[in-house]
């Protein structure tokens, strides 16, 4: 690796597995994390399980209730780029712990208010201080790892995430139903201020030591074609897997015949293969880093496939899901990795856009996926938007791979001319 600035790089053409050594163990720091992002993940979907609750109470409809997961997208969306470069002259243990400190603010605002306008607004607040420590955690976790593995680590920062619609995302519809729908919001915020003193202790001091960046280089890093070859790849991902998820209920009762009360169990299932996904992912990617970004994709355009084809048989339907949620995000890891790098002195942008482009992708899929369940398409209409979207990842995947394939034979060339 080489600094610049007092921030370390790979450099921008090489393999991940460029003759260092993976380490055996993981950094402390990667794993308290994967924690910050277990709650981030929880707070994003937990409302989905809450909405009926939350609409009698402050008297509004279910669907509009269900604006508060669609604000707090937006957030995500805008967020993740506009902190990075608010917190750009910020040490990074310093601006998690302010995110920490916002994101606990704005769950404890949630469970006091009434109103929905309010309710509305700490929503969007919280996003916005989910995206600023997605963004930042990534590069805190990648620069601890190492480069040799990065990508290992953003798929244990990342697992934290798909642990939450494991674990604390039906925690919190189960609390909710025993407390209240405020109650998980005030354990969310009990739990961030506690995540704000494990950063503080847990995280080393060395993240503190770069030099502040401008405006200007951070933004240098949008003249890179290989970071938006990046970003299109995530938003593609992203959208041909949760466009699908979103509306996975009515394809297991309507078309597979299953009893509502089973769709949770299947939704898990989801969630266990997209946290071993991230995982495996996350190991392949920092020795073969292209194959992973190509054939989870492609695995993944097969399954969607099978899947509009196969959804009126219950068993390969199930299987079909939780297959879905192994392949379809075992590249994400490996996507901000690369984002990360390709973002060359950018690195905090970089991570930011990869988040944005995640949630573009999710907003804009899901978007499409409702207008195809209205469609004659019914159930499976979600599905084969999926794979539409899907199978376009393949293009910037396979774009990336021949670039970086042809840089070392360049530069072969030119030591010997």
């Amino acid at each position: 690796m080489t600094t610049r600035g007092g921030t370390l790089h790979a450099p921008a053409d090489v393999r991940f597995d460029d003759g260092e050594r993976p380490p055996t163990r993981l950094p402390l720091v990667v794993y308290v994390l994967a924690l910050g992002t277990f709650l981030m993940g929880t707070t994003e979907f937990v409302v989905a399980g809450l909405l009926p609750e939350i609409a009698g109470d402050v008297q509004v409809s279910v669907a509009r209730a269900g604006l508060m997961i669609t604000v707090f997208a937006v957030g995500m969306i805008v967020g993740a780029p506009l902190m990075a470069m608010l917190t750009l002259r910020l040490p990074k243990r310093q601006t998690l712990i302010i995110a920490l400190g916002i994101f606990a603010v704005g769950h404890v605002v949630v469970a006091l208010g009434s109103s929905f306008a309010l309710l509305l607004a700490a929503r969007f607040l919280t996003a916005l201080a989910t995206g600023a420590f997605w963004a930042v955690g990534n590069v805190v976790a990648a620069r601890a790892a190492g480069s040799a593995a990065s990508s290992r680590a953003l798929g244990v920062v990342g697992a934290g995430a798909m642990l939450a619609n494991v674990v604390g995302v039906p925690l919190g519809a189960f609390a909710g139903q025993l407390m209240g729908w405020r109650g998980p919001f005030w354990a969310l915020a009990a739990l961030g201020a506690a995540a704000m003193a494990l950063i503080a202790s847990k995280v080393p001091s060395d993240t503190d030591g770069d030099q502040a960046g401008s405006v200007r280089s951070e933004l240098s890093a949008l003249r890179s074609g290989r970071l938006w070859l990046v970003l299109a790849a995530c938003a593609t991902t992203a959208g041909g897997v949760l466009s699908t998820y979103t509306y996975v209920s009515p394809l297991l009762t309507d078309r597979a015949h299953l009893a509502a009360g089973v769709v949770p169990l299947v939704l898990v299932g989801f969630g266990v293969g997209a946290l071993a996904g991230f995982l495996v992912g996350g190991r392949l990617g920092d020795r073969r880093p292209h194959m992973t970004t190509i054939v989870a994709p492609a695995a993944t355009t097969v399954l969607l496939l099978a899947l509009c084809l196969l959804s009126g048989h219950a068993a390969p339907t199930v299987a079909l899901i939780a297959l879905l949620g192994l392949f379809g995000l075992g590249a994400n890891p490996v996507l901000i990795s690369l984002g990360v790098r390709f973002a060359g002195q950018a690195p905090t942008l970089g991570s930011a856009l990869t988040v944005s482009a995640f949630n573009l992708g999710t907003a804009i899929g899901s978007w499409i996926a409702g207008l195809a369940l209205a469609s004659p398409l019914g159930a499976t209409g979600p599905a084969a938007v999926g794979t539409g979207i899907a199978v376009l990842t393949l293009i910037p995947a396979i774009t990336i791979a021949l670039i970086q394939r042809r840089r070392p034979a360049a530069r072969i060339q030119a030591a010997t001319a």
